[in-house]
């Protein structure tokens, strides 16, 4: 009988009720529009690194079986060998057992330093121990920056013989990185070898030994093996002939006469600077090419640091290596074969003016704030240049009355005023339950023009930076430049104008910002023109209201919180003063640590009524997504579009949105495993007991209570600090007001000038 976490549970789970990946793997061979620029001329090949190690254990059986059923169906299972004191091939990931095992735990006294091409090295070796003790010893993650909810499950070191038996893989990919340590203890690397490829399929065998190549090339040199020559770093010597790799590189005829292909850092092929930017390519693949070899790129992991370029994007780094125009690998080395796989059948090849394969709207996040500062002139042209349907804008107002986009009515969150003139203004507001911050609300646009934009970096605590090189690029916008923008946009179909603390604003401040935005509609000609779509969305249903009374607009209301289900009755309410609503990702998938734990009926119950559902915010960085998902955006946007049939999406980055519309495979008759939606709760059946999260109390139930709000208070008149009044700014019209921003406002005053004219 199977344990919850054994991979009975994982068979259920991922996939096997899909279309068999023999179609799909058909699929990726013939697709592409045209001729695959590989040395072959055929599709690049996905090679499973230990498996699926980008979520379990490396090398462990359920990895292995993981890729074998979400990959294309020629993908090859790729196996670092070492020896045991029996002589029998493991697939482990490191030479010391330590590195990805429970071995310390088990045998804490047999430890041993060995020379290792010259270096001591202490730790457990495969080499002293056989198959039968390394039997008690279970695998671990190997990158401590990833889960280790499988650390504790019964995942066991397998032989080389048994990843072929019970996994299954269409083909076999053994590298060999230690032969010459092994010869000195009396172990035959190339016996084990030779003996291997009589009893199955070993499509590949690669080492970094230029000696171990050469003994062996004589039994490969006809047959169906291949022998690849594996690079290590550019400046690592090759203590068989002496040279770094970087030199051998250069020797490519030389490499020919031993070896079919060659293995290397994708950082050979796409050399990327110390501020993580791409430079340009090398000639490697070309070069090779010409020789005669085989390229075969390794290091790809979707929750790796890659340069800023891809946008975390991890698909836009694979087809920069198989679909630039200009050269193709013969195939690359992923943690996560999944993406490989889709990247290959489902996304080369295609042109941006490709048609779209499902109906969905792609809403931006104040612009496409993961490439530049949001709600910026460069955010937006860019979100357009990435197929944007509906562009955003956040109002913020100042306080001589001016609208304009910002997604904080904080500067402090989004550009540099705590480093600016105003960071003395810095206060803390009760009534926004905003603590220490600098209000667009206190300065005039004269003076915010000054100020700097500032990308947002939502996962700085896990280092992951938006392009550093735009952190203060583009020019804030006012509403009217902004509507004119995407006006004169043809390929945007509309506008998303967001209101929030319109009641505090009118009532604490004296500014009418429902009335400013409508005033900029009517002034741009957008209240009564029916070409582009006019949605304003708020979280405050009596800013709707206002709006449903005022012309024809599609007014989305905002759910402000996670919620687990919504009552019917409070749909009918919702429905009397919206049309479209707005909910959050894991108010359609809940997550408990960051594993999706089921899904609510929220999105059926809502468009049920006929009103559309769009989920926010969908962003490309890995730790935005659910484990479950594989740190692969395209995947997740998947589960909500194809399982959930959501109608629209709301992003940071309009560029993923646009290339999942995109996406071949969504038009296939029988989908292929790696473009299947993933079961809800999955992943967790899968863990050992003692490693489950703990449960969390359920997200709330939406009732009536919570979307009712009172009518809009009246715009007060505001003060000019000597007791009189001064009429409210309500129509965008700047009017001076003597207030605390005069005396700063005459510090900026020829800056102001300066910058605006």
């Amino acid at each position: 009988m199977c344990s919850p976490w054994h991979f009975c549970t994982l068979i259920v789970f991922f996939w096997l009720c899909s279309s068999p990946p023999v179609v799909a793997g058909r699929r990726g061979s013939r697709t592409g529009g045209g001729k695959w620029q590989t040395l072959t001329g055929n599709p690049p090949l996905v090679i499973a690194k230990g498996g699926f190690s980008g979520i379990f254990p490396d090398s462990g059986l359920n990895a292995y079986r993981l890729a074998v059923r979400t990959g294309l169906s020629n993908s090859l299972a790729w196996c670092d060998v070492y020896l045991t004191k029996d002589g029998v091939g493991i697939c482990f990931p490191d030479l010391r057992l330590e590195n990805a095992s429970n071995i310390g735990e088990v045998y804490g006294d047999k430890h041993n330093t060995y020379t290792v091409n010259g270096v001591s090295v202490e730790g457990w070796f495969a080499l002293d121990f056989t198959l039968d003790d390394l039997s008690y010893v279970h695998l671990r993650r190997r990158i401590y920056a990833r889960s280790e909810k499988f650390d504790n499950t019964t995942s066991s070191i397998q032989s080389v013989d048994d990843v072929v038996n019970k996994a299954n893989p269409a083909g076999l990919w053994l590298n060999i990185p230690y032969d010459e340590f092994y010869s000195q203890h009396n172990l035959s690397m190339r016996s084990f070898v030779i003996s291997a490829t009589r009893r199955m399929n070993v499509s590949y065998i690669s080492s970094p030994e230029v000696g171990f190549l050469r003994s062996t090339v004589s039994q490969f040199r006809t047959g169906s093996t291949k022998l690849i020559f594996q690079f290590l770093g550019l400046n690592d010597i090759e203590l068989s002939t002496n040279q770094t790799y970087s030199s051998l590189a250069k020797n490519l005829t030389f490499i020919k006469t031993f070896a079919s292909g060659i293995l290397v850092p994708k950082s050979y092929i796409w050399v990327v600077d110390n501020g993580l930017y791409l430079q340009n390519y090398t000639s490697l693949v070309l070069d090779a090419h010409e020789a005669g070899l085989q390229v075969f790129a390794s290091n790809f992991a979707n929750d790796a640091f890659m340069a800023y370029n891809y946008s975390y994007d991890p698909v836009a780094e694979y087809l920069s290596f198989i679909d630039n125009g200009i050269f193709s690998v013969d195939g690359v080395l992923s943690d996560f074969p999944i993406t490989a796989s889709s990247t290959i059948d489902c996304h080369a090849h295609i042109a941006k003016n490709e048609t779209a394969q499902v109906e969905l709207l792609i809403i931006s996040s104040e612009g496409a704030s993961g490439d530049y500062p949001g709600c910026t002139d460069k955010a937006y042209a860019k979100a357009v240049s990435d197929g944007v349907d509906i562009l955003d804008c956040p109002v913020q107002i100042t306080n001589d009355g001016i609208p304009f986009c910002l997604g904080s009515i904080n500067l402090m969150d989004k550009s540099n005023a705590v480093e600016s003139i105003f960071s003395n203004m810095a206060t803390t507001n009760p009534d926004l339950n905003i603590r220490d911050g600098i209000f667009a609300y206190n300065l005039t646009w004269i003076q915010i023009q000054t100020l700097k934009p500032a990308i947002s970096n939502p996962y700085s605590n896990y280092s992951l930076f938006r392009n550093p090189r735009a952190r203060n690029d583009g020019k804030f916008m006012q509403l009217t430049d902004f509507l004119a923008f995407a006006n004169n946009s043809s390929s945007v179909k509309g506008v998303l104008i967001s209101i929030e603390n319109a009641a505090y604003l009118a009532e604490k401040q004296g500014l009418g910002v429902t009335d400013t935005v409508l005033d900029a509609l009517r002034k741009s000609g957008h209240n009564n023109q029916t070409s582009k779509k006019i949605m304003i969305k708020s979280s405050d249903s009596a800013v709707l209201e206002k709006f449903k009374s005022s012309g024809n607009y599609e007014l989305v209301y905002l759910v402000d919180e996670d919620i687990s289900d919504i009552l019917n009755s409070t749909i009918v309410e919702i429905k009397e003063f919206a049309t479209a609503v707005v909910i959050s990702k894991r108010s359609v998938f809940p997550t408990d640590e960051a594993y999706m734990t089921g899904q609510t009926s929220v999105v059926p119950k809502i468009q049920a009524f006929n009103l559309p559902v769009y989920v926010q915010i969908f962003q490309n960085e890995f730790v935005a997504q659910a484990w479950d998902f594989f740190s692969d955006a395209y995947l997740e946007m998947l589960n909500y579009v194809d399982a959930m049939n959501i109608n629209g999406v709301v992003t940071d980055y309009p560029a993923t949105a646009a290339k999942f519309k995109r996406n071949r495979c969504l038009g296939y008759k029988n989908r292929p495993p790696y473009m299947t939606p993933v079961p809800p709760g999955g992943l967790i059946g899968l863990m050992a007991p003692d490693s489950l999260p703990p449960t969390e109390a359920p997200y709330p139930v939406l009732t009536g209570d919570d979307v009712a709000e009172p009518p809009l208070p009246p715009v007060i008149e505001r003060s000019d600090g000597n007791g009189s009044t001064a009429p409210a700014p309500k129509n965008g019209q700047a009017i001076l007001i003597p207030s605390i921003t005069t005396t700063l406002s005459s510090i900026v005053a020829s800056v102001a000038i300066s910058i605006i004219f």
